[in-house]
């Protein structure tokens, strides 16, 4: 049997995995490895939220593979390189990977690829993470879609099931292990944190393959049932919070979108949720067709859109979660704790940032992208360009998230903004929403939080409302 390199990327898992199937198919032995080589990802390096949750990925799917008689050999790049030396000492016939969309790793692994077959290697890539490819969906026009609605009833018209693959008990592996370099050490990679800042990430969450599928079991049976109303409240547990675990690969999207199917909720609930599977699909979809997004808008009207000027210090507030709007400051501050944010408190974090504050969009992406466990390029800047108004199917643009009327909506109870703001629980619950209509209580309670909002909520709004007026052009 010849041997075939496996390169893990965004898709560390074993299970439903397309690459490694095909080696299997192919009749190869399969030699899994993986390749650190963050430099060339572009502008868009990963963050150290990302690198944490990855040194756990890694470990869990190498321990799965030695399961089943095999293991993981870890690299540091170049990728082109590293792969060409492999395939020289092993004398590998074939490199198998599973696909990613980002603009820099598209343009790097068509090289790969281009330069692996001139050499006489069979080299082939595959769709692993994704519903549909970005390619297989358009318009009768035969343009991407830019609005949703139509680019999910076209996908739900083009959806076939297909069987998916379970991972094998065993895996051959080189009877000579001598003759595969060893790599290095997962923790000659550096990717976690020396200081132990992410503790609290992993009361939350559990890299890996198996975690990912206990995470889609327990949301199957506690959160799907309720997930339409109940994804919106921060207080409860009704999402599925498998965004880390799609993002890394350690579950396939079909994978979860046929274990909601099957579930045995109202219908309605479980399309919901295959439905968000849907707007993670469109993200993708609009990355592939527009690759400038992480840098500049999809719509050119806002290139010319009054920004406010960079304030190092409000920026550094809203990070810190200390604006005085105590459901964006309980958004950053679970956001800094856990590495996650609940998806409704996104929008209203980001809103505050590009409306209220009228700080570029970029500012807050960056930031999502160092801190949260789910970074993902294409779902970043679809959230934050439609949150600012200045993407897809972003209407009305101009919309302003009030945060406290959000605040009573979703976090009624005023549980959420007193589980992430401590210093306002002994507050009357309506006094939470908006504390500095209520100054006696504030600095009775809680002296050291802000005593008004750093932007105020009208005047914000009333600056957006303004901004936004003056763009022009055909949105």
């Amino acid at each position: 049997m010849g041997f075939a390199l496996v390169w893990f990327r965004d898709d560390l898992r074993l299970d439903d995995n397309p690459a490694l199937r095909a080696a299997l198919d192919g009749g190869y032995v399969p030699i899994p490895v993986h390749i650190h080589a963050p430099d060339e990802e572009g502008a868009w390096t990963p963050g150290a939220a990302s690198d944490a949750w990855r040194h756990g990925s890694l470990a869990a799917l190498d321990a799965s593979l030695r399961e089943r008689g095999s293991r993981l050999r870890l690299f540091a790049g170049p990728a082109l390189a590293t792969l060409q030396s492999l395939v020289a000492v092993t004398g590998a016939e074939a490199v198998f990977w599973n696909r990613r969309y980002e603009p820099a790793i598209e343009a790097r692994d068509t090289k790969i690829k281009r330069t692996l077959r001139g050499q006489g290697v069979r080299a082939e890539s595959f769709n692993g993470a994704l519903l549909f490819e970005p390619w297989d969906l358009q318009t009768k026009q035969g343009d991407p879609y830019r609005v949703f609605t139509p680019f999910w009833k076209s996908a739900l018209s083009q959806w076939r099931d297909v069987p998916l693959w379970d991972a094998p008990a065993h895996l051959p592996a080189p009877d000579d292990d001598a003759t595969v370099p060893d790599g290095v050490a997962l923790d000659a990679l550096s990717l976690r944190p020396a200081l132990g800042w992410d503790a609290g990430f992993w009361d939350r969450f559990t890299p890996g393959e198996a975690g990912a599928r206990a995470a889609l079991a327990r949301f199957v049976a506690e959160g799907l049932a309720h997930y339409h109303r109940g994804r919106d409240v921060p207080s409860q547990r009704h999402t599925s919070r498998l965004s880390p675990h799609l993002h890394f690969g350690e579950i396939s999207p079909r994978r979860a979108a046929l274990a909601a199917r099957d579930a045995d909720v109202p219908a309605a609930e479980r399309e919901h949720f295959v439905r968000e599977l849907g707007w993670r699909e469109f993200s993708y979809h609009l990355l592939h067709h527009f690759p400038h997004t992480p840098e500049r808008n999809l719509n050119p009207r806002f290139e010319d859109f009054p920004w406010a000027p960079p304030r190092a210090e409000a920026l550094a507030a809203w990070q810190r979660g200390r604006t005085g709007v105590p459901i964006v400051d309980a958004g950053m501050r679970e956001l800094w704790h856990t590495g996650w944010m609940h998806n409704r408190v996104r929008m209203i974090v980001a809103s505050y940032l590009t409306k209220h504050m009228r700080m570029h969009w970029e500012h807050g992406a960056r930031w999502f992208w160092d801190t949260l466990v789910d970074a993902d390029l294409a779902n970043n800047t679809q959230g934050w360009q439609w949150t600012a108004g200045t993407g897809a199917d972003a209407a009305p643009y101009f919309r302003v998230f009030n945060p406290v009327s959000q605040a009573e909506k979703f976090d009624a109870d005023g549980a959420y903004i007193a589980r992430w703001v401590p210093e306002l629980a002994p507050l009357p619950v309506p006094a939470r929403f908006a504390p500095w209509e209520h100054p006696d209580l504030l600095r009775r309670h809680a002296p050291d939080y802000p005593g008004k909002p750093l932007v105020d909520l009208a005047a914000g709004r009333e600056g957006a409302l303004a901004a936004y007026s003056k763009v022009s052009g055909p949105h």
